[in-house]
């Protein structure tokens, strides 16, 4: 089995904890060895039986280990590359981790790190870049594309043919009509209505969507 290591121990990394351990119900492939998180009250503590090894810098001392990376909430969001960055761990050791209730088109492309939680649908020909995170009972329609470091929270539903920049993140529940295009680094706010294009670096909220402010 592989031995993987998460990074991060807020809520999405202990749902990613629970999607492997579905995994290895079905078909025993990791052994998750341990949280990796630069809080220092976490050090030393265990998350639903796993311990804290230490702060991010340590992983890459973990030469046999693979790793996924759960870090990304609405304040952190932007920050992802820097986060994974800060590893040193190279693309090529990240894993791609799918819940089994989740449903995947076999068209559809899941990039290194990419997180598919459970009951979430990627359908026809969608793509998916690195680092994302797909949160529960999300719908990506046919031809979708979504860029790296990317957050989608759970119950958004991307209708067809949408285009969604790199590091951003869309709030749960909300909706994308079909064939518009999200700017790099956008934030949607929980439950909007998008309709229109959103400009790189914009939150917008409320239905329909409009701009809030900026997102940095």
């Amino acid at each position: 089995m592989k031995r993987l290591v998460i990074l991060g121990t807020g809520g999405n990394c202990l749902d990613i904890l629970e999607a492997v351990r579905s995994i290895n119900a079905a078909s025993p492939k990791y052994e998750c060895i341990g949280f990796l998180d630069d809080a220092p009250e976490r050090q030393g503590r265990s998350f639903l039986g796993v311990p804290v090894l230490g702060p991010l810098e340590k992983a890459s001392t973990l030469k046999d280990a693979v790793f996924v990376n759960g870090i990304g909430s609405p304040g952190s969001y932007l920050r992802k590359p820097e986060i994974i960055a800060r590893t040193g761990v190279p693309k090529e050791r990240f894993e791609t981790i799918v819940h089994p209730s989740a449903q995947v088109s076999a068209s559809a492309t899941l990039g290194p790190g990419t997180v598919v939680l459970q009951n979430a649908t990627i359908a026809a020909q969608a793509r998916v870049g690195s680092h994302t995170i797909i949160l529960p009972n999300s719908v990506l329609s046919h031809d979708d594309v979504v860029g790296d470091y990317t957050c989608i929270a759970g119950g958004v539903c991307v209708s067809g043919a949408v285009s969604i920049g790199r590091c951003c993140y869309l709030g749960g529940n909300c909706s994308i009509r079909e064939e518009v295009t999200i700017g790099d680094g956008s934030m949607v706010g929980i439950g909007s209505i998008v309709l229109h294009d959103i400009p790189p670096g914009s939150v917008y909220v409320g239905n329909p969507a409009r701009f809030l402010r900026s997102a940095t």
